[in-house]
């Protein structure tokens, strides 16, 4: 069984309204709510192998954030300019190219992107109905499957779906 955790950067800031999106970095919020996700992913005693990040600056930050609450390598990040604005074939595909190493598994991944890919991807992985993963929601799943290769659409159950306005 593998563990994955869909996360969706925390919230950014349109101050600059002529800025590039690429380069949207967090707003004070999103700098307070990222830390308190982080922690409740550490109550739970969540321990990453990898973290796979979209490089646009506020998913990248928001993993930063994740990774120095969790205690985790900077070794076990990996940026993807994939994950921005990804499909869920390309969600899938990223997974499906992890690499199995049997005295390294990679059990717990945590992955960070946007909307709207990145709730079609846990709508159609999980085969559930969720509107909208708000800013720094994380999407908590359990995989039927022995190797990353394995994933599927459909391949997981939901195990909790928790953002910042819940807790």
């Amino acid at each position: 069984m593998k563990k994955l955790y869909l996360i969706r950067h925390a919230k950014s800031s349109w101050d600059n309204p002529n800025g590039n999106d690429f380069d949207r970095p967090l707003n004070e919020r999103g700098k307070r709510e990222a830390p308190q996700m982080a922690k409740l992913l550490k109550q739970r005693k969540v321990l990453p192998d990898r973290l796979i990040t979209s490089p646009a600056l506020r998913a990248w930050t928001t993993c930063e954030i994740f990774a120095n609450v969790l205690n985790v390598d900077q070794h076990k990040i990996e940026k993807t300019e994939k994950l921005y604005h990804a499909s869920p074939d390309t969600w899938l595909s990223i997974l499906r190219g992890l690499k199995e190493h049997p005295a390294d598994k990679e059990d717990v991944v945590l992955m960070f992107g946007h909307n709207p890919g990145i709730t079609e991807f846990a709508n159609e992985l999980l085969s559930v109905t969720i509107d909208n993963i708000p800013t720094c929601g994380i999407v908590s799943a359990t995989l039927k499957i022995k190797t990353w290769k394995e994933i599927g659409l459909g391949s997981g159950t939901m195990d909790a779906f928790d953002y910042p306005k819940i807790l």
